[in-house]
Formats: C-alpha cells, sequence, structure tokens
C-alpha cells in the first residue's frame, strides 16, 4: 500500500516549498497550544512544537480516517479538520492507508532573544531597527512521523541572516510596501526582504521561508519515500 504525505500546516509558503519536491500531498492543520514553556530555549521551543505537530497530525489523520463518513458529511463545517484536495480514501481491505506527516516549526533570534511575528508595522519597524547590522538567526524544528507505527524523526536547522545597516526610511519603506507583519522577524525573504540583508549563512535557503528541503529529503528516506 503506498504511503501518503501530509503536511501539518496551513501555511501558504510551506505549502509552495514541499512542492518543489513534485510529491502528491495533502495539507492538515493540527491545532496545538504553542506558547513557550518559561526559561525554554529557541532551539528546545522549534523541536518541541514541531514534534508535537506531527503528533497531532498523525492522530487527526488517523481519527479523521476512522470516521470517514461522518467526516465527508461535516468537512465543510469544521475548518480544524479541513484536508485539501483530500484523497486518503480507504483501501479495499478497509485499511487506514499509511501516511507521514510532516511538520515544522520556526523562531528567530536576535541579541539572545526569540522574536515573534509584529503583528502591527511599528513593531515591524522596530524590529528592523533592531535587526540593523546585526545577524538573526533563525531555527527551524522539522519531524517527520509515520501516522501508523508512531516512528518520528525530528532535527533542527539553523539559517543565519546578517543584515546590513539600514535607516529608518528604508525600513519604513520596506515594511509599508511588503507588509511583513506575519513574518517572524518582520521580513519575508522569499520577496523583497532580500533588499535588506548583506549576505546569507545556511545550507538551504528553503529553510529560511519555513521547510528545510534538503533535511526533508532525507527524512523522508527513512520513512522509504524516495523523491527520485
Amino acid at each position: 500500500m503506498n504511503t501518503k504525505i501530509i503536511l501539518a500546516s496551513t501555511s501558504v509558503y510551506r505549502k509552495e516549498i514541499l512542492e518543489k519536491l513534485q510529491l502528491p500531498f495533502d495539507c492538515l492543520s493540527p491545532n496545538i497550544d504553542e506558547t513557550p514553556i518559561k526559561g525554554e530555549t529557541a532551539q528546545a521551543l522549534v523541536l518541541r512544537l514541531a514534534k508535537a505537530k506531527a503528533v497531532a497530525g498523525a492522530k487527526l489523520y488517523n481519527t479523521i480516517n476512522n470516521n470517514l463518513d461522518t467526516h465527508n458529511k461535516d468537512v465543510n463545517n469544521n475548518p480544524e479538520t479541513k484536508l485539501d484536495k483530500i484523497s486518503y480514501i480507504k483501501s479495499g481491505s478497509n485499511e487506514i492507508q499509511p501516511a507521514v506527516i510532516i511538520s515544522s516549526d520556526q523562531v528567530a533570534v536576535i541579541d539572545g532573544k526569540i522574536v515573534g511575528k509584529p503583528h502591527s508595522s511599528d513593531k515591524a519597524i522596530k524590529q528592523l531597527q533592531q535587526a540593523s547590522g546585526k545577524a538573526i538567526t533563525f531555527y527551524t524544528g522539522l519531524s517527520v512521523i509515520h501516522s501508523q507505527t508512531q516512528q518520528a524523526f525530528s532535527l533542527i536547522e539553523p539559517f543565519t541572516v546578517h543584515f546590513r545597516e539600514l535607516t529608518l526610511a528604508e525600513i519604513t519603506r520596506y515594511v509599508e510596501l511588503e507588509q511583513p507583519l506575519y513574518c517572524a522577524g518582520s521580513f519575508k525573504a522569499e520577496g523583497l526582504g532580500i533588499a535588506l540583508f548583506e549576505k546569507l549563512e545556511g545550507d538551504d535557503p528553503n529553510t529560511l521561508i519555513g521547510l528545510p528541503l534538503i533535511k526533508l529529503i532525507q527524512l523522508l528516506k527513512k520513512h522509504d519515500i524516495q523523491v527520485l
């Protein structure tokens, strides 16, 4: 029986990155508490949340399959359990099709402090002023779990962005143009945000956007899924 691939994320950017591998996949949205634990490091936080999302995604996938008839009736009224373009029907033997669930979580760190999403233009401007002339390290937690065996492989992938010295006018103009209000670090590297940088430092540029493909390919292989 073929193994499905499920992306446990509603992020448009992660979905676009995963599409680069040209493997069919579906998406779901696990609902977990992402509140940091007091004293938790950035690395510990992203690894814990990536694992939690994967486990929640596997549980949700199995629950949906076990209640397929009911799910088909109410899926449009329950966005928390909706799967995009779903094709996860049971096999002729009534066995649930196995799946690997991919999940990730990311935070940025400036001067040793975790930086979240700004949610407003004023906060975005302040974040970029703080980052001007400095290096921001992004930590991305990645986890891939098998829905049936619960075997999971997880890791942390770092990526560092070196900002050039930015003027207030440049920062303000950038925020006005791109509105990076829901991006940790207040920029979109896949867009105009590239104009803010002096250099990038990391193994995989996809990591900066939220899904390290090179490492993901390695983890998928551990689950007997070959990209090529």
